[in-house]
């Protein structure tokens, strides 16, 4: 690892000093295939579900990865409000209307409503029927526990959009720029209102939007941003950027989640937020040129779960040490992989730890 003279390196207040923290995410279809977990509705909304499903991840976790942190509350029986082993948004579509459909192996898939008009009452997602059986949920864990815990995955403004009125609000942007305005502002309303309850109830809003937000020394608010691959910088500068402006100076430590391989593209326009303390950054991201517009930004490394599969572990060492150093702030720099599927195999995820507990070491020792 190249390093140069530690004491040059600064970290973020609000996240604190670790140094590369680094988490993954198994999807579905590994958790089903190799541990016969169910993801029905019920993994989602039953109260005994909820609990006994996320222990027992924890403890498979720590059986196959304990040495490396991964599973430490196994010996706990938590109140998880939302999966806080997966990383899929759909609760918020849900509640705006979409149809939503559950399976044994696969994340619930939202179906788009392919609403034809710009409609939207906010205070209606929280009168439908999901989050009545969502908030029901909470009462009976809490009853029986006491307290809640984790999150739930919320999405993001532009993702939602997609999810009710389809490819539709792209050309809502051309054609009635105003009315668009006017409807993301409500979506966000939505996303507000649930996401402050929640972190109300669990003091977090985003590991399940990301698990390596957990290691991070305060709680972050992660927006997802997938859908931003599809626009232009100049719409997400008149559409989005002023929310993420707004919600970086109201919600610190800010962050955003971009898993598509463009995130450079948007890098100039990210400067622009006052306090970006966090970005997700897509696999295939240009790691130089975001941290050129953004040095004091967390630069989170998101591995291809689809590479990993075919690579060696040399390969895999090799990307994530050239990745750390084109990052070039152990402080400023996480890795994680999510979503891997069930044609992964444990040496390749040993591999991902093993090389960041090396670069790790390395830079705590030359910096002691």
């Amino acid at each position: 690892m190249d390093l140069k003279n530690t004491c040059q390196y600064k970290y973020n207040k609000f996240l604190g000093n670790k140094v590369i923290p680094v988490d993954i995410v198994l999807a579905p279809e590994w958790w089903n295939k190799h541990e016969g977990i169910s993801f029905d509705r019920d993994f989602f909304f039953h109260p005994a579900r909820r609990v006994e499903d996320e222990q027992k991840m924890e403890k498979i976790l720590y059986e196959r990865w304990g040495e490396f942190g991964l599973g430490s509350l196994k010996d706990e029986q938590r109140p998880e409000a939302g999966a806080v082993h997966l990383a899929s948004g759909f609760l918020l579509s849900e509640m705006l209307g979409c149809e939503v459909e559950y399976t044994e192996n696969h994340p619930p898939q939202v179906i788009s409503a392919k609403r034809e008009d710009f409609h939207l009452n906010p205070d209606d997602a929280f009168k439908s029927i999901s989050f009545k059986n969502f908030e029901n949920m909470l009462e009976k864990l809490k009853k029986k526990y006491g307290y809640l815990s984790g999150d739930v995955n919320w999405g993001g403004i532009l993702n939602i959009a997609m999810d009710i009125r389809a490819e539709s609000i792209f050309m809502d942007m051309l054609m009635q720029p105003e009315e668009t305005k006017e409807y993301l502002s409500k979506i966000a309303m939505v996303i507000k209102k649930f996401t402050n309850g929640l972190e109300s109830e669990t003091g977090s809003t985003s590991i399940s939007v990301n698990r390596n937000v957990r290691n991070l020394k305060k709680p972050l608010f992660l927006h997802s941003e997938c859908s931003h691959t599809m626009i232009s910088t100049e719409d997400y500068e008149k559409f989005l950027l002023p929310f993420d402006i707004e919600w970086s100076k109201a919600s610190r430590p800010f962050g955003v989640h971009y898993c598509g391989d463009d995130p450079h593209r948007h890098a100039e326009s990210f400067a622009k937020i006052p306090h970006l303390d966090f970005l997700d950054v897509g696999w295939g991201g240009d790691i130089k040129i975001l941290r050129k517009y953004l040095p004091n930004t967390f630069l989170n490394i998101r591995l291809s779960p689809v590479e990993l599969v075919k690579q060696s572990s040399d390969e895999i060492r090799e990307t994530i040490t050239r990745l750390v150093n084109d990052s070039d702030n152990p402080y400023l720099t996480g890795v994680c992989c999510i979503n891997m599927d069930d044609q992964i195999t444990d040496d390749k995820i040993t591999a991902i730890f093993d090389t960041v507990e090396n670069l790790r070491s390395e830079f705590i020792k030359k910096r002691n």
